[in-house]
């Protein structure tokens, strides 16, 4: 089979990209042993889909060249053995022959799936820009194959396969790259959701068991409580976004473990001075377990509400006798006495249920009292019995008690019956198996991950 043309036909110019990859072509059909290069078309195809950003081509463009790939009888890329040139032609006396298809156009749309002329010609511009088909065209820009004389092909004018062998190593070597690149971003993903999932972790276990936060952030501002930890953890994990790149996931797992380690420091220092406080005398522990606990025990500590409640670790007021002294109570709560000690930062529940905000004095909420007399009004609103709420009050406490109420305002339709859901919790909360924590955390994720939604469709 002879191939001469390399020009293209009518107004398509010639381009140095185009005799760049005739010449590598060229070249590569020359050596000795091109002809025993054997490439599987359907394997390389695969690979070009692979590498094709490296390459630069599109996915309609594969398109076009699985059409034209498809043209080819064989499954295997093989150049023909070199033939003798006719007699009078200069130059070598052999002439090697490339993989030509050519089919019409309006066979190469079928099986490209119906594309457009239009379309299929800007593809296949394209493919031949990208150096792997090569143009040989008929002197009437026809597509054909002239026979000999026993039947076998003599000239063919249509798509050279030729570069598709020529470049196999090299696309093979692209596929590769991608490959390798894909797999370290995969692994970078799975580390980001790991470290994520353990500083969420760590978080809600610092926050419930009380540990105190000292540490000192990358840009030098000290932190000093869970609020600020947890905002600078949403701050981080704010970054993470699907198009980064491999160095900017590098960059957020370095940071983000960096954090998770600091996080993990100071439940250590927690656990080793739980520790030490061990060891010491069994008067000494009672005292720090009333200390600590003194929530817990509220319930039972105001059984009857007609005594006031005893010292706290906010109220540290006693008389020469060592008789303890309590502040008056508060004339909105009857004989309740003043709020609990707080385990939870007021920024922090309001971030995690800003509805409630709307129920406070003037429709904002500044102070603990503030949540507590909101939580009062959303209670009656959303259908609480005074009993439930009663109870609620008893064992959770004020303080615990109000949390909730804002929290199943912030779910809204989510709770069917406000009041019996109360109920649950409290009774949950009695038996021990209630914290807070789990969900002002689940609150807060959720709340991220809307904030993620709207920020994706409106990019």
């Amino acid at each position: 089979m002879r191939t001469y043309s390399t020009t293209p036909f009518g107004r398509r110019s010639l381009s140095l990209a185009m005799v760049e990859a005739q010449t590598a072509t060229r070249d590569f059909a020359a050596k000795p042993d091109a002809s025993e290069a054997v490439v599987h078309k359907w394997r390389l195809f695969r690979a070009l889909t692979e590498s094709k950003g490296a390459i630069g081509i599109t996915d309609r463009a594969l398109s076009v060249l699985h059409a034209l790939l498809s043209f080819h009888q064989e499954t295997a890329l093989t150049l023909p053995e070199r033939h003798s040139k006719p007699e009078g032609e200069g130059g070598d006396d052999s002439s090697p022959a490339g993989i030509v298809v050519f089919p019409s156009n309006k066979e190469l749309s079928i099986r490209a799936h119906g594309m457009a002329p239009a379309t299929l010609r800007r593809h296949l511009a394209s493919l031949v820009d990208a150096g792997l088909i090569i143009r040989r065209d008929s002197p009437n820009g026809k597509r054909f194959a002239r026979r000999g004389g026993g039947g076998e092909i003599d000239e063919a004018f249509g798509f050279d396969l030729t570069p598709l062998i020529a470049r196999a190593g090299e696309i093979e070597n692209l596929a590769e790259e991608v490959r390798a690149e894909n797999r370290a971003v995969a692994l970078l993903r799975e580390k980001i959701t790991l470290v994520r999932r353990d500083i969420v972790k760590m978080i809600e276990t610092g926050m419930e068991e009380g540990v105190s936060v000292a540490l000192t952030a990358s840009d030098g501002a000290e932190i000093r409580d869970w609020e600020d930890l947890h905002n600078r953890y949403l701050a981080l994990a704010g970054r993470y976004a699907r198009n980064l790149s491999r160095v900017d996931l590098e960059a957020l797992a370095r940071d983000l473990s960096a954090f998770a380690a600091g996080i993990g420091k100071l439940l250590e220092i927690h656990v080793k001075a739980k520790k030490t406080s061990a060891n010491e005398s069994q008067t000494e522990r009672h005292i720090q377990n009333q200390t600590t606990n003194i929530s817990d025990l509220e319930p039972s500590l105001r059984e009857g509400r007609a005594e006031p409640p005893g010292p706290t670790v906010d109220e540290p007021e006693a008389d020469k006798t060592g008789a303890s002294r309590a502040k008056p109570s508060d004339p909105k709560l009857g004989d309740r006495g003043a709020v609990a000690p707080k385990t939870y930062p007021l920024g922090m529940v309001l971030q995690a249920c800003p509805d409630i905000g709307d129920y406070g004095k003037g429709g904002e909420i500044s102070c603990w009292r503030d949540l507590v007399d909101a939580a009062a009004i959303v209670r009656s609103a959303l259908g609480v019995s005074p009993d439930a709420w009663s109870q609620a009050l008893d064992v959770l406490g004020e303080h615990d008690a109000s949390i909730v109420i804002a929290a199943i305002l912030q779910r809204g339709d989510e709770i069917k019956s406000a009041g019996g859901y109360l109920r649950v919790l409290t009774a949950k909360a009695r038996a021990g198996e209630f914290s807070l924590g789990p969900v002002l955390m689940a609150l807060l994720r959720g709340k991220t991950a809307k904030v993620a939604r709207e920020r994706k469709r409106a990019g």
